[in-house]
């Protein structure tokens, strides 16, 4: 399925994901993990409800709902400016010229509930297929843990439950999730 568009929309639901020039690691530290999603905050709060993320040493991955009201021209502006505050913070922690993400990132549409549950998943558990961790609620650097805690959490979690059925299905279908869940057509590499 390849939904890759021009235009964000507001209320649609898209699926955001980069990842690095050459392999260059991303994050070295839990403290530059944190900075990411506090960068992302401060840029694309305004701009989206998050849905879920992973964050992977050379890549990461956003599901979003764009707010009523946003514009596109402001939202690619928004995540643009985001990217390049984390690279210079980034290169400057590390004496780092130059680019640090490939050039554009990408963005698809969900457009279907079927779509969206197979998104998701594969979301939560790219940790595990880059053999990072070998259970999705090992990997500190996602959305997964934080559908099962009971406190405030500036995720709109009850977008991603309301699909799943509630939080018991939701974390059986992680659990239980075999290769079939995780078609090509979702890999960063497309």
């Amino acid at each position: 399925m390849n939904n890759s568009i021009e235009i964000f929309e507001p209320g649609k639901i898209y699926h955001l994901y980069s990842r690095s020039i050459g392999d260059q690691e991303l994050f070295l530290s839990d403290e530059s993990y944190k900075f990411f999603l506090i960068k992302y905050s401060q840029y694309c709060g305004e701009c989206f409800e998050t849905i879920a993320y992973c964050l992977i040493p050379n890549h990461f991955h956003f599901l979003v709902r764009v707010k009523e009201k946003q514009q596109d021209a402001q939202i690619v502006k928004s995540f643009s400016n985001f990217l390049n505050c984390y690279a210079k913070a980034f290169n400057k922690s590390i004496g780092r010229n130059g680019g640090l993400f490939q050039r554009k990132f990408k963005r698809k549409l969900i457009d279907s509930e079927s779509y969206l549950s197979r998104i998701m998943l594969y979301i939560h558990l790219n940790p595990i297929k880059h053999n990072l961790v070998r259970k999705v609620n090992e990997w500190r650097y996602s959305s997964f843990a934080s559908y099962s805690a009971e406190k405030a959490s500036k995720l709109s979690r009850e977008i991603g439950l309301e699909w799943f059925g509630g939080v018991s299905e939701f974390l059986k279908i992680h659990e239980t999730i075999k290769d079939e869940y995780l078609p090509s057509e979702y890999h960063l590499e497309n």
